[in-house]
C-alpha cells in the first residue's frame, strides 16, 4: 500500500483524492483489477531498488505522519520502519525499535527519521565503522549507546548469533 501510495502521490495514508487515485494507477499503466494485480510484484521490486528506496522511504515520513504535526508519532514510525525493513535490509531495525519504546518514547523528528537511514546504508551492523564524532542526532548516538550497554555490539561483531552481512 506504501508504495501504490508513493505512486499516487497521495498526500495521506489511506486516503486517495480522485485526482491521486486516477493519476497514479495512469503512471503504473493500470486501467483495470487485473493490471492492477499484474503490477504487484513490480512494485514490490521497487523497494530494492536504492534510489526509489529512499524516495518511498522519504514519502513515507509525511505520509504517515497525522495532518498538521510536525513530527511522527511514535507507533506509527516504529510501524512504518518495521514494514520498510520487512526484508531485513537493516538488521538492527528490532533494537532500534525496542529502544525507542524502551527509552524515547517520543515523537519521530524528520531529521531523526532521515538520518535512521543514512545511518542504516553507511554503518556497519557491528558498528565497526561507526564515528561518534560525525554529526549523527543524539538519538542515534543514544542507539549506539544502548547497543553497547546491552551486550549486543561488542567492538565490531554483533552479539546475535542468527546475523549474517
Amino acid at each position: 500500500m506504501l508504495v501504490v501510495s508513493w505512486h499516487m502521490e497521495a498526500a495521506t495514508m489511506c486516503e486517495f483524492s480522485r485526482q491521486e487515485f486516477v493519476g497514479g494507477l495512469l503512471s503504473l499503466g493500470i486501467a483495470s483489477l487485473e493490471k492492477f494485480r499484474e503490477r504487484i510484484p513490480f512494485m514490490r521490486s521497487e523497494l530494492k531498488d536504492k534510489q526509489k528506496f529512499r524516495d518511498i522511504y522519504d514519502f513515507a515520513f509525511d505520509w504517515a505522519k497525522e495532518k498538521g504535526q510536525k513530527s511522527l508519532a511514535l507507533d506509527t514510525a516504529i510501524g512504518m520502519w518495521q514494514l520498510l525493513f520487512a526484508e531485513k535490509q537493516w538488521p538492527l531495525v528490532d533494537y532500534w525499535c525496542q529502544f525507542l519504546q524502551e527509552r524515547h518514547n517520543k515523537a519521530i523528528s524528520r531529521d531523526t527519521w532521515s538520518q535512521l537511514l543514512e545511518f542504516a546504508r553507511n554503518i556497519d551492523p557491528t558498528l565497526s565503522n561507526y564515528d561518534p564524532e560525525r554529526a549523527w542526532p543524539y538519538l542515534i548516538d543514544e542507539f549506539v549507546d544502548y547497543l553497547t550497554e546491552n551486550g549486543i555490539i561488542q567492538k565490531g561483531k554483533s552479539s546475535d548469533s542468527s546475523y549474517k552481512h
